[in-house]
């Protein structure tokens, strides 16, 4: 990849807000060297353009209409004069962090799940590790205004869980994200234990109370964010960046949650995704707890009480990670990267279609046909009343 195209990706992280689907349609299109130049004014367009974006917003769930191209490069003008992507690279530098691409070897494969809303780059302080797997990550996540209860449960959870080699993804916010990302640098081993995902720019840890603890992160694990430094944490970041705590793993549970609680948010991402969703049950007199059991109630999360429940939500075959017998190949070892993503968007209790699947795997309708079909012979998905989901296999 060229550095043209780190460039260009990252000033239009700073261009750019995230999830901005006329902007993220653009990069497809053009590609993110072109995108920029259209973006800022110095590449002409034509009707073509906004045909073939109007076209990918349909593809991707959207309506199909949006106020065009020129209504865009309006919305996006008042920021060109801040774009400064060398400065914002030294400062990485600088910081002894990076800007990672889609190309990178470290990039994170899971995040294709998101198809169109696929961040354009990541900016990560952290070891110069490669991140694990979906398979291999949890999401702990809940109140800000956690109980002893709830920080007693997350710590246990995330330690156990960290014992048994998964790394634990959070928001790195107070309440039960501290507890969790805590509790897995206590209990890691050879493993990346925890990833902190950064609604704003990864130069300040936020919020200062948790520098000491994010800076722990940094040293032994991953803080990341999709927005450039000194990008400030709105709370409209705060909601986007719950979709790539929900990506990164292959479980999001929710520790404590309010009724409207954005963790909440995490959950309903991660059930889009085709993620397991799991709920720690609580007090039915706890107002912390009211978000877990609308969950439980309204059939969207799994009642999970240990770490064993959990990472039974995450190995499809009902194996922890650390039973499997060394030597012994995996259910999955043999399956091509389709067929691995293709997995991964299938559901664990309800059903999908062919065509939600072609929208969360980002695969062709004939591609999610086959790779049906050779799961299925694996005895990794089975078929019930016209839909997919996975089997559990004893």
């Amino acid at each position: 990849m060229s550095d043209n195209e780190r460039l260009a990706r990252a000033a239009l992280s700073r261009l750019l807000e995230p999830q901005d689907a006329a902007g993220l349609a653009l990069v497809r299109v053009v590609g993110a060297t072109d995108a920029l130049r259209i973006a800022t004014g110095q590449l002409a367009f034509g009707p073509e353009l906004e045909r073939d974006i109007t076209a990918l917003l349909a593809d991707n769930g959207g309506s199909g209409i949006w106020p065009g191209m020129t209504a865009a490069l309006k919305r996006w003008a008042p920021r060109i004069p801040d774009l400064a992507p060398e400065r914002d690279l030294a400062t990485m530098h600088r910081l002894g962090g990076r800007m990672i691409i889609p190309s990178d070897g470290l990039w994170p494969g899971q995040l294709a799940d998101l198809g169109l809303h696929e961040p354009i780059c990541l900016w990560w302080r952290g070891l110069e590790h490669e991140l694990p797997p979906a398979a291999k990550s949890v999401a702990l996540v809940g109140s800000r205004d956690s109980t002893s209860y709830g920080a007693s449960v997350t710590g246990d959870l995330a330690y156990s869980l960290a014992q048994r080699g998964f790394t634990i993804v959070s928001g790195g916010a107070y309440g039960i994200d501290a507890h969790a990302h805590r509790a897995a640098l206590a209990g890691a081993g050879d493993i990346v234990p925890t990833i902190a995902v950064m609604a704003g720019g990864v130069d300040r840890f936020y919020p200062s109370g948790n520098e000491d603890l994010l800076r722990a992160v940094a040293n032994q694990g991953a803080v990341l964010a999709e927005v450039p430094p000194g990008s400030a944490p709105t709370r409209y970041r705060f909601l986007q960046r719950n979709r790539l705590i929900a990506a990164l793993a292959s479980v999001t549970v929710v520790v404590e949650a309010r009724w409207r609680s954005g963790a909440l948010n995490t959950a309903h991402h991660a059930e889009t995704l085709g993620r397991a969703v799991g709920a720690v049950p609580g007090s039915v007199h706890s107002a912390n707890s009211a978000g877990c059991h609308r969950l439980i109630r309204e059939g969207g999360a799994v009642c999970v009480t240990d770490a064993g429940e959990i990472a039974e939500l995450a190995s499809p075959s009902g194996e922890s990670l650390v039973d499997l017998v060394p030597g012994q190949p995996a259910a999955h070892d043999g399956l091509t990267l389709e067929d691995l993503i293709l997995l991964d968007a299938l559901p664990l209790r309800s059903t999908s279609s062919v065509e939600k699947l072609t929208s969360v795997a980002g695969l062709s309708a004939d591609s999610v046909r086959a790779g049906l079909g050779r799961l299925g012979l694996l005895g990794l998905a089975e078929s019930e009343r016209g839909g997919w989901k996975r089997a559990r296999k004893a």
